[in-house]
């Protein structure tokens, strides 16, 4: 625990104050924001604190934690954040994605559109939810389809930034299936520009990021129409 309070002091002492920060939270960094020592505590423990911080945020908000609705909330917000919404944090996770000889000669576009997916914007805690299309062009060896699916989801499952986002599956698609040919297109709808701020609920974000052949315009041209293709 001594080392656990150690940990988050550090943090309090080099944190800006809110007025300092106001709206101005773009994140420069490719690469998402995580302490060299973020994995020194286990699960069970992290769940312990968070737990114990959450119960405090509910209570100082008014909330009634005798209440047969709220009693396990701190507990089960703690599991999810650990076990499930924010297990792409770590690096264990990351999928392994087992090459197969191309035994078809396929040497076209193999695109894999509609990946859903959710996360979590870093700025406000609350919830992206998009899609994300994908797409490479084989150099020899293909990947089977739900490794695609899985690349996507692991860098949803932590706080994000949709630019960040987009970029880190390129660049882990590219290591991974030995090819710079290979596209991303992701559309998401933000809470934080829902639900709070300008509330605006119609509006969606899209970015994309494009590498080797797929920077030729005719190549892009051919990606877009088939995520544009109906089913």
């Amino acid at each position: 625990m001594k080392q656990k309070e150690t940990m988050l002091n550090s943090q309090e002492n080099n944190r800006h104050t809110p007025e300092e920060i106001g709206d101005e939270h773009a994140s420069f960094s490719m690469e998402t924001p995580i302490r060299d020592d973020a994995f020194a505590l286990d699960d069970d423990l992290k769940i312990e604190l968070i737990e114990k911080h959450f119960k405090e945020i509910m209570l100082i908000l008014g909330l009634d934690l005798n209440d047969d609705s709220l009693q396990g909330t701190p507990h089960r917000v703690a599991k999810m954040y650990v076990k499930e919404m924010f297990k792409g944090l770590d690096p264990k996770k990351l999928p392994v994605a087992k090459l197969f000889e191309n035994k078809y000669q396929y040497k076209n576009m193999l695109v894999e559109k509609n990946i859903s997916f959710h996360s979590v914007c870093e700025h406000h805690f609350v919830p992206i939810i998009g899609k994300a299309h994908v797409a490479y062009i084989p150099n020899g060896q293909v990947v089977g389809l739900s490794k695609l699916n899985r690349i996507v989801r692991y860098f949803a499952m932590r706080p994000q930034v949709q630019e960040r986002m987009t970029v880190q599956i390129a660049n882990m698609l590219k290591d991974a299936l030995h090819t710079d040919d290979v596209a991303v297109i992701i559309e998401a709808d933000h809470m934080c520009v829902a639900m709070r701020g300008v509330q605006d609920v119609s509006s969606s974000t899209v970015t994309s990021e494009y590498s080797g052949k797929f920077l030729d315009m005719k190549t892009r041209e051919e990606f877009i129409r088939m995520i544009s293709l109906e089913k």
